[in-house]
């Protein structure tokens, strides 16, 4: 069964990979910008169907087709990528020393036998931030890294060291949860080992 990730995050791919998986990857090119909503958990959980549903109809055979999306909620709103260099300065000189919760809204279809089944959930991880300084913060954003990453950081980059503690799935905060994932294709009706590759899935560039 052919399994497909619905995104161009290298860091999503690469926990499908490590996890002994080897999608194919299909972005949707659907303009985030569209979709709008107050409520972190359900902005998370739009832009994930929306970037699946977007795919679906370019698709056939049977499959397994995994989309994502991630906000950041901090002080009550929503939060995407900062875009640019002073913008994530800026983000980040008001969440040092605090914590946020990082959703990540999963949208899981299924296609076998000319039946299509989906899903959908979201994975929230509280997310602590170390007290970093001025200099920092601006060497941080001068490396890109947090302008290209929902939230302002990662924790499989630079970001890492500035993550102090997760409570929750840490591969959620990576912008996909696996455990989530796992029961989401079960509750579909395939057997998450099934999707596994027996040679070994290619390995990230």
């Amino acid at each position: 069964m052919r399994v497909i990730l619905a995104s161009k995050s290298p860091a999503r791919l690469t926990v499908l990979r490590r996890a002994g998986l080897d999608p194919e990857v299909i972005v949707s090119g659907f303009d985030e910008s569209q979709v709008r909503d107050a409520v972190p958990t359900r902005l998370a959980t739009r832009l994930a169907v929306k970037k699946g549903e977007t795919v679906i109809p370019h698709l056939t055979g049977d499959y397994v087709l995994i989309a994502c999306d991630s906000v950041l909620e901090f002080d009550g709103k929503a939060h995407g990528k900062p875009g640019s260099e002073e913008a994530a300065i800026r983000r980040w000189q008001r969440m040092r020393g605090r914590q946020g919760l990082l959703h990540s809204g999963h949208f899981v279809a299924v296609h076998m036998g000319g039946e299509l089944c989906t899903l959908t959930a979201v994975g929230s991880s509280k997310v602590s931030f170390a007290d970093i300084s001025d200099e920092e913060i601006a060497a941080y954003a001068a490396t890109g890294e947090p302008q290209r990453v929902a939230g302002g950081f990662t924790i499989d980059g630079r970001g890492a060291a500035f993550v102090t503690s997760i409570v929750g799935d840490p591969y959620n905060v990576i912008g996909l949860s696996l455990p989530l994932v796992r029961q989401m294709v079960i509750d579909l009706g395939v057997p998450w080992q099934s999707l596994w590759v027996t040679s070994g899935p290619s390995q990230p560039s």
